[in-house]
């Protein structure tokens, strides 16, 4: 055989191999999409009679769920239901229902998730008079934080003030305590309907390996830690997923970390900070994770799907991808995903303190730049100058390539700390495309955000 012939035979089986990865990729978004429009179908009502909106803001997926589950047990008592997103909700059909049941979390200290922001502060902001709706809250929180379930109880308090009814007394779940899930299913006919059904059991993962990423930072010490499944087969997810961590100490309270990997890798990784409090000991979760835990023991996981991070619905979309810190985990996973996809339009603007210590994940970032698959990299340390500058910063500075970017359609991950860098990130993005932008891009599903 020539070596022009196995030239060619090797060209042959490398377009092939290709050409069955978009195929395989391809495949598995026509199967999310199939499987998301048939459940849509099935919870929203095709007869004549006024449906019960079952209406739902969700950050990390659990309010979304439990508004799935409540839909579905109206479905089979025979009601006729519509679910719908808050920001998906317009005065009009609110105006015209005769029954609404809302699911809500709070973000934050009080503030509505991202996937109600547009409902807050359009609807929630004007004079409204509902006084043929009768509603029922469920309202998400934890007591950890200074204003449990801030947003509910201001939902509910709009609602009474607008002269809809209350069905009942708002029911407030401290971190999806099982009695108050069950004393909300039990209204609607089963009780026992109390588990997110959008999360698998806890199971043990080996922890594989354990890098420090900034040796020598003023900062925390991060590290990027490699889980091994149970029985080696490795679960499905999609990038911008999380991952839970159960703590023997308080179980009760499931820590939620971005998941930095594919599920076609050959581990689950994670960018885990390593938080001390002020007497020395090391948090719970993160001290577990990168100091007690030691290589080839278990911790017990589990995965949470995070569909409001998720690239469904922007995956042929350019994307700009901002964040800090850990935060980088899932930006890391969604362009892992970008460079399987064959998709080059990536944008990463990514902040930390110092480029010698700080610069996360460094190899892998230059390389998708070299290759490529970052048409623009904007690193920002913000210690590397007299003047403190920040990813938000940045943003303002490249403002016009900013708005060429999202005159193209590009979508917007946001992924990091709340306080500081995503407040101000998403002041940058008000200023730079506007009010009305702005409210699109979060309506449609083009400005995502995973912040803690």
């Amino acid at each position: 055989m020539t070596e022009a012939t196995l030239r060619a035979l090797g060209a042959g089986a490398t377009a092939t191999a290709y050409a069955a990865l978009c195929l395989a990729i391809y495949a598995r978004r026509l199967r999310w999409r199939t499987a998301a429009a048939q459940e849509a179908a099935a919870l929203t009502s095709d007869d004549r009679k006024p449906p019960t909106l079952v209406l739902f803001a969700s950050q990390t997926g659990q309010a979304e769920s439990i508004a799935r589950q409540t839909a579905r047990q109206l479905r089979a008592a025979g009601t006729s239901v519509r679910l719908l997103e808050l920001n998906a909700l317009d005065a009009a059909t609110l105006a015209s229902a005769t029954r609404a049941l809302f699911v809500v979390s709070t973000y934050g200290e009080g503030d509505a998730p991202d996937s109600a922001s547009v409902f807050a502060e359009h609807l929630m902001g004007a004079s409204s008079a509902l006084p043929s709706l009768r509603y029922a809250v469920l309202a998400l929180g934890d007591r950890q934080y200074k204003n449990f379930c801030g947003f509910g109880r201001a939902l509910d308090t709009w609602l009474h003030a607008t002269g809809a009814r209350r069905d009942f007394e708002c029911i407030e779940v401290d971190n999806s305590d099982p009695a108050a899930l069950g004393a909300w299913h039990a209204q609607w006919g089963d009780a026992q309907v109390v588990q997110d059904d959008s999360a698998d059991a806890f199971t043990p993962w080996r922890l594989t390996t354990r890098e420090l990423l900034n040796a020598g930072s003023k900062g925390a010490p991060v590290f990027l830690l490699g889980f091994a499944p149970p029985a080696g087969t490795m679960p499905r997810w999609a990038s911008g997923d999380l991952v839970q961590v159960a703590v023997a100490s308080d179980p009760s309270r499931p820590r939620d970390y971005s998941i930095a990997s594919l599920s076609t890798d050959t581990e689950l990784q994670l960018l885990v900070r390593q938080e001390q409090h002020p007497d020395g000991t090391l948090g719970a979760a993160s001290g577990l994770l990168t100091s007690t835990l030691t290589i080839g023991n278990t911790a017990a996981l589990r995965l949470r799907p995070h569909r409001a991070f998720r690239l469904d619905g922007n995956e042929d979309r350019p994307l700009i991808l901002v964040g800090n810190g850990t935060g980088l985990a899932g930006l890391r996973a969604h362009l892992r995903a970008r460079e399987a996809a064959g998709r080059h339009d990536n944008w990463l603007v990514f902040g930390e303190r110092q480029a010698t210590h700080d610069f996360l994940c460094r190899a892998e970032i230059q390389a998708w730049q070299s290759s490529g698959v970052l048409q623009r990299l904007d690193m920002v340390f913000s210690r590397d100058q007299a003047e403190r500058i920040y990813v938000q910063h940045r943003l303002l500075q490249s403002a016009d390539v900013l708005r060429a970017w999202l005159d193209k359609g590009a979508a917007i991950y946001v992924c990091g700390s709340l306080q500081g860098m995503a407040s101000g990130v998403d002041a940058a993005l008000r200023q730079i495309a506007g009010d009305a932008l702005w409210r699109d891009l979060t309506a449609t599903g083009r400005y995502r955000r995973d912040v803690y």
